[in-house]
C-alpha cells in the first residue's frame, strides 16, 4: 500500500490538502454523466443483457473471484456468458478475443485469468461498446454479457450493477480521488441494483461475500506439494495485498517474509531476488510469472461464496432479465 493509500484509509489530515483537485474531478465527472444523462453523448443498447461487475473505489475489492463465481452461476441459471474487459496496463489498437496463447503483457492479468478460471470467451478492448459487439460477433451463443470493472463505462448501457466494496476497509474517507480512494461518491450505491461487501459487513451493502483459500497450486512441477502449516514467503501485486496475507495465515501457512507491489505489477525475475522458497502468490500474479517460474513457486487459488441472501436477489433479477429479453 502507498503512502497515500494509508493516508485515504488511516483518514490523514495531510490527503485533505488536495480537495481541490477532488472537487475538479467531481465536475468533471459530473458534466461526463450528465452528457450521457441528457443523450448529447450516445450510449448503445446491445441485444442480449448487459451485467456490470464495478466498484466505486480504486484498489482490490474482490471482483475478479466474485466475476468467477457468477460466471458459474450464471450457468446454472441456464445463460451463456460471455465477458468484456478494459485490459489494465495493455495497448490494444482493436478488440482481441483472449486465447491460451496470449501473454498478460498482451491482454492484461485479470482478463487472462477470468478466461483461463472462467471458461467463458473474453474481449479486451478500452472500448467497451466494440468489445461487446466483437464478442457477439465471434461467440453468437453468449447471451449475456459481463462488463467487468465497467460501472463508469457509461457508453454500454447496462441491465444490472452490481458493486463491490472492501467489507474492511471501507470506502476510506469517503472522497473522491485523489484526496481519497472513491471513483464516485458513496451516493452512488443507492442507484445499482446490489452492494456486495467482501470480507466483512457494511452498512451500505446488501450482503456479503466471503473468499476463502482453496488449494495451493504449484507452477511448475504439478507433483509438489507443500506441507500444513509450512513457513513461506508471500508477494503480491493487487490492490489489497493485506487480504492476501490474510488469505495466506487463514489456510494455516506462517510467513517469513512478504514483498507487496503496485497493483497489476508487471513482474520479471528481479522482483524475486532475496525472495526464497517456498513462495506464495495471488493467481493473478501467477499468470505473470509462468516464463520464470521457479520450483517451489506456488498461487493459492481462492473461491467467492455470496451469502443466501444475495444469490436470491441475483436470482430473481436474472429471472426478470429471462422474461424481458425472452430467454
Amino acid at each position: 500500500m502507498t503512502v497515500l493509500e494509508r493516508g485515504w484509509y488511516e483518514k490523514r489530515w495531510w490527503c485533505y490538502l488536495l480537495a481541490p483537485f477532488s472537487v475538479l474531478f467531481w465536475l468533471l465527472a459530473t458534466v461526463r454523466l450528465s452528457l450521457f444523462r441528457f443523450k448529447l453523448k450516445a450510449s448503445y443498447r446491445l441485444p442480449v443483457p448487459v451485467v456490470v461487475v464495478g466498484n466505486i473505489s480504486v484498489g482490490g475489492t474482490g471482483k475478479t473471484p466474485f466475476t468467477l463465481w457468477f460466471c458459474q452461476f450464471l450457468r446454472q441459471q441456464g445463460f451463456t456468458p460471455g465477458i468484456i474487459s478494459r485490459g489494465y496496463g495493455v495497448k490494444i489498437a482493436a478488440p482481441v478475443l483472449v486465447s491460451a496463447q496470449h501473454s498478460a503483457l498482451e491482454v492484461g492479468d485479470e482478463p487472462l485469468l477470468l478466461a483461463e478460471r472462467s471458461g467463458c470467451p473474453v474481449v479486451v478492448s478500452p472500448n467497451r461498446v466494440e468489445a461487446a459487439r466483437y464478442l457477439l460477433q465471434q461467440c453468437p451463443q453468449v447471451n449475456l454479457i459481463i462488463s467487468d470493472d465497467g460501472l463508469q463505462h457509461y457508453a454500454l448501457q447496462r441491465d444490472i450493477e452490481i458493486v463491490l466494496i472492501d467489507g474492511q476497509r471501507g470506502l476510506g474517507n469517503g472522497w473522491l480521488l485523489p484526496t481519497g480512494p472513491l471513483r464516485e461518491l458513496p451516493a452512488r450505491l443507492k442507484h445499482v441494483d446490489l452492494v456486495i461487501a467482501n470480507s466483512g459487513q457494511h452498512e451500505l451493502a446488501d450482503g456479503v461475500m466471503t473468499v476463502q483459500a482453496e488449494r495451493l497450486v504449484p507452477l511448475t512441477l504439478p507433483e509438489q506439494r507443500l506441507p500444513e502449516g509450512a513457513t513461506v514467503d508471500i508477494i503480491a501485486g493487487i490492490g489489497n495485498p493485506q487480504r492476501f496475507e490474510r488469505s495466506v495465515l487463514a489456510a494455516g501457512y506462517q510467513i517469513k517474509q512478504r514483498r507487496f507491489l503496485a497493483d497489476h505489477h508487471p513482474f520479471s525475475q528481479a522482483d524475486f531476488n532475496g525472495l526464497t522458497t517456498p513462495l506464495l502468490m495471488t493467481e493473478k500474479d501467477a499468470v505473470k510469472c509462468r516464463s520464470f517460474a521457479q520450483a517451489g513457486w506456488y498461487y493459492l487459488a481462492v473461491q467467492a461464496q455470496p451469502e443466501s441472501a444475495l444469490i436470491s436477489k441475483l436470482t430473481e433479477k436474472l429471472n426478470l432479465l429471462r422474461s424481458q429479453y425472452g430467454y
